[in-house]
């Protein structure tokens, strides 16, 4: 009986196994944006990048500490094809998020989502700060929720770049 059930428990596991292993990542929602530029963005024309979205407030202490990092991620990978679109979520001011992205002259794609169309599309996102790591093919390769490891994140980066 004990080896009956240990086969079984193996059978489980391997089926687990294959099914993380081969279970395509989730694409990317088929969200449209603006830009606080006033600039037309949709994730379907960012394929063929890998792109970080990430949830984000000026409210929010760890988005505000974790955004050096960002704007440097950003300036690094930008040439090799990455693209970072910092998403402010409904319930911050629109004015706090135009001056902190003018004072602090960040590089990359800043959009509000004042209806909080796109953070449902993203799964009904609201904690911050949550990115997503999308690959090239528009796949979801990766969901941050808070602190993050960066060795972790600059080897997934990597990775989707490479791929």
């Amino acid at each position: 009986m004990k080896k009956l059930l240990l086969g079984l428990a193996a059978a489980i596991v391997l089926a687990l196994g294959a099914w993380f292993v081969w279970t395509p990542a989730p694409q990317a929602p088929a969200v449209a944006m603006t830009t606080i530029a006033g600039e037309p963005l949709s994730m379907q024309g960012l394929e063929g990048k890998v792109v970080l979205v990430k949830f984000w407030a000026t409210s929010c202490v760890t988005c505000i500490k974790q955004m050096p990092d960002t704007i440097e991620n950003y300036r690094r990978y930008h040439e090799r094809g990455f693209e970072t679109i910092a998403v402010a979520m409904d319930y911050d001011p629109p004015n706090y998020v135009l001056n902190f992205a003018q004072t602090r002259e960040l590089p990359f794609k800043v959009v509000l989502d004042s209806k909080g169309e796109i953070a449902r599309a993203f799964g009904d996102v609201r904690l911050t700060p949550t990115a997503f790591l999308i690959d090239r093919q528009g796949r979801i390769v990766k969901r941050y929720l808070g602190e993050y490891d960066k060795g972790e994140f600059h080897a997934a980066l990597e990775k989707a770049l490479a791929g």
